[in-house]
């Protein structure tokens, strides 16, 4: 990828007489009291004999302002040929973008993006010099002449607080990035060790994190009560052979021949497995999907679980349900809190999405989801109107008001709530008129600032589909930007039941990766397959033999591919395999040394894939989640209440829980899959078959493998966010782990 941030200091003279010959023919759209500045940057984010493709950014350093025009000159005689997010005039090597009237304001430090296709002949150089209504971009403030012409003026934003919200919240700016922070590195938690010990055979495996901050090349030494047994190098577990189940371990890091502070005692697996205490609301609930979050900031990440009632109902089915509930409990079963969604949040997989994370930056998560009159927090206190009922005589929830509300990890109050944006307004336009398609939700968490973390909410993904980013800061939730394909029309009817986030364009900012599309940190669309619909995909560097980042896909449209993978920069398709109708399930992962990089399967294909497309041979007995459980860097096989590991030949059963169940019908998935406690290696989380405790296994498996906790990799931490999503789907780093694979790159992160 071609890449220009402008401005460059060695250009600044050349630009001063570039875009005066280019301003002196057009009218700007700033006022004259207008201070404006600007940035632009130019990606060439794909390139084809002939022809290319290109992103815009627009960084608006000065004043706000409402109505844009950016021009610049080409050099080589290339030619617009598509462009959107914007309207295009070409005269010879002239070119003028303007705004498409919905994304015409840009506020002071905001930014807006377009994207086009063109043509070319012989050489694409970027161009060297951008002006924005008439001003050049060269950083610094300056005034336009008064002969400019006036702007449009300026609309204010909406308050975004529900009318029947009983405390409001306003919409200030959001508040300045933190300083000290090194470049480019992304808040994480200050987590301690999280240290654990596992009963193995006749001894007990301890295991702890390594954390993003610290070298690869801290030693550790373990302690068995007051006693230093061992000093730890090449990894970050040791098998004490012959202790008792119940010894109690502490961890010291060693730098410079010099022992740091103890870790907290261990957290023991004496029968293989922790079980966290939690107690259902009621006879007829289940423990579903759960999610982690240091919710009172001492460290140890604490559960977020999800109650879901017996008569919880697909969007599909008619049916009133009973509330949904979310507890806030610590690792040792204390409940921290209770939230009761209320009568007007329907239960089922589609409805409630709730993400846990550090938002504003104090040190403790926060629980955002969707809520409704009749929601009431952990302290009690009602949202909204309590005696309202919009259910229908079918159950569902069409009419009413809808919340958005971010609530207290330590308290489970409410915080901030607003209105839910993309709001419903016809129920028809989302793909149908009972309510099946308009209440379809999807939720994320995504570093769209290159630091510190945003919420996402969507709605809608059969046809319409809208995204919105959304800030917490000093305590209120402020929208950052709303991608809707009704502006983009192209972006119809391409989501899945999940998404993913990373940062495929390597700009050290997330995007949203929203099954067959891509939409840029800033909201702006990146690419699409047009593959359309799809049940499960996994982005993630799925080839380390090329650069970046893939995704693989699976797709239920007999029109298109059964199964695809592709580039997830620039979304071109490398390899795809023939459609078979709805193609329910696909995985990809390095879970065979025989073969480098993931391999890829499917439902409806009857062949295990490598990274190229080609076939391997046998695939295996399930495709649904994966794990990282024994001591080599492969990944194995998690399906139900059971871990196998991939064999040519066959599977080998390597772990098969005791008295839990597994979770979301047919897709069988656990509450939880990640690394959040010990090393690197993967823990999970069932309930117990009689929903009072989560059973949190974790791997007897001793292993050389030395990586930073996943839990400091942003892409994986953001992933386990995400994996409640709908139809819950395995997280994956930023980089690859597996056969021969080289040595990980230390996370850039800074700890709060």
């Amino acid at each position: 990828m071609k890449r220009l941030i402008w401005p460059t200091a060695r250009f600044t003279a050349a630009v001063g007489t570039v875009c005066m010959a280019i301003t002196g023919v057009i009218a700007t759209q700033a006022p004259a009291t207008a201070a404006v500045a600007c940035r632009v940057s130019y990606d060439i984010t794909n390139q084809w004999p002939g022809g290319f493709g290109a992103n815009v950014t627009i960084e608006n350093l000065g004043d706000a302002v409402n109505g844009w025009r950016l021009t610049w000159t080409y050099g080589a005689g290339q030619q617009i040929t598509q462009l959107w997010n914007g309207a295009v005039s070409q005269s010879g090597a002239n070119v003028t973008v303007t705004d498409a009237g919905y994304n015409a304001a840009i506020g002071s430090g905001g930014s807006t993006a377009f994207g086009f296709n063109g043509s070319w002949n012989g050489s694409n150089p970027i161009p060297t010099a951008f002006s924005l209504n008439g001003t050049v971009c060269d950083g610094t403030h300056s005034s336009p002449s008064p002969s400019a012409g006036p702007s449009r003026s300026a609309t204010p934003s909406p308050s975004a607080s529900p009318s029947a919200s009983p405390s409001s919240s306003p919409r200030p700016s959001p508040s300045a990035s933190p300083t000290g922070v090194p470049a480019g590195a992304k808040q994480m938690e200050d987590l301690d060790r999280g240290l654990i010990s596992v009963r193995s055979g006749s001894g007990n495996l301890v295991s702890w994190r390594l954390l993003g901050t610290e070298s690869r090349d801290t030693s550790f030494t373990v302690y068995r009560g007051p006693t230093r047994i061992a000093t730890v190098t090449d990894s970050t577990n040791y098998l004490d052979s012959g202790a008792a189940a119940d010894a109690s371990y502490t961890v010291r890091p060693v730098d410079g021949g010099t022992e740091g502070p103890a870790s907290p005692a261990s957290l023991r697996f004496a029968d293989g497995y922790l079980d966290v205490p939690i107690s259902p609301p009621g006879s007829s609930y289940s423990a579903n999907d759960a999610s982690v979050g240091d919710l009172d900031g001492d460290g140890r990440l604490d559960l977020v679980l999800k109650w879901d009632p017996a008569n919880a109902k697909d969007n599909s089915q008619s049916g009133v349900t009973d509330p949904v509930y979310i507890d806030g409990i610590t690792l040792s079963g204390t409940r921290l809190w209770r939230v009761n969604l209320g009568r007007n949040i329907r239960a089922g997989a589609h409805y409630t999405q709730f993400q846990v994370y550090d938002y504003d930056g104090d040190g403790a998560a926060e629980v955002a989801m969707k809520t409704a009159d009749g929601t009431v927090d952990g302290t009690g206190k009602v949202i909204g109107n309590a005696g309202a009922d919009y259910r229908n005589s079918d159950g569902y929830v069409l009419s009413g008001p809808e919340y958005l509300t971010m609530f207290n990890g330590r308290t489970g109050a409410a915080m901030s709530t607003v209105n839910y944006d993309p709001p419903r307004g016809t129920v028809s336009s989302w793909g149908d008129s009972y309510g099946n398609r308009v209440d379809r939700f999807l939720a994320a968490t995504a570093y769209l600032d290159g630091q510190r973390p945003s919420l996402i909410m969507s709605r809608g993904y059969y046809t319409r589909t809208v995204i919105a980013a959304w800030d917490f800061r000093n305590g209120s939730l402020v929208e950052r930007w709303k991608f809707d394909s009704n502006s983009s029309t192209a972006y119809a009817g391409q989501g899945n039941h999940n998404l993913s986030i990373a940062d495929v364009d390597a700009d050290g900012k997330d995007e949203i990766v929203f099954g067959s599309m891509a939409i840029n940190d800033n909201g702006q669309p990146l690419w699409n397959t047009r593959n359309g619909h799809g049940d499960a995909m996994h982005v993630g560097d799925l080839d380390p033999s090329r650069p970046g980042l893939e995704e693989f896909k699976v797709d239920e449209d007999s029109s298109k591919p059964g199964s695809w993978f592709a580039d997830a920069r620039t979304g071109q398709v490398l390899w795809s395999t023939a459609s078979g109708g709805d193609n329910g399930r696909g995985v990809s992962a390095d879970i065979w040394a025989g073969s480098p990089g993931a391999e890829s399967w499917s439902a409806r294909d009857g062949s295990l894939r490598s990274p190229s497309g080609a076939t391997l041979g046998r695939k295996p007995g399930s495709m649904n989640f994966l794990a990282w459980w024994d001591g080599d860097p492969v990944r194995e096989l998690l399906d139900g209440t059971h871990i196998d590991k991939y064999g040519t030949g066959g599977d080998t059963r390597l772990l098969t829980g005791s008295n839990v169940h597994s979770n979301n019908g047919t897709k069988s998935t656990p509450s939880l899959s990640g690394d959040i406690l010990g090393d690197w290696r993967e823990e999970v989380v069932w309930p117990t078959t009689d929903n009072r405790a989560l059973r949190i296994y974790s791997t007897p498996v001793r292993t050389t493998v030395k990586i930073h906790t996943l839990l400091h990799d942003p892409q994986y931490r953001v992933a386990l966010a995400w994996q409640n999503t709908a139809y819950n789907q395995p997280p994956h780093p930023s980089f690859f782990i597996g056969n021969s694979m080289p040595t990980p790159p230390q996370p850039k992160v800074y700890l709060r």
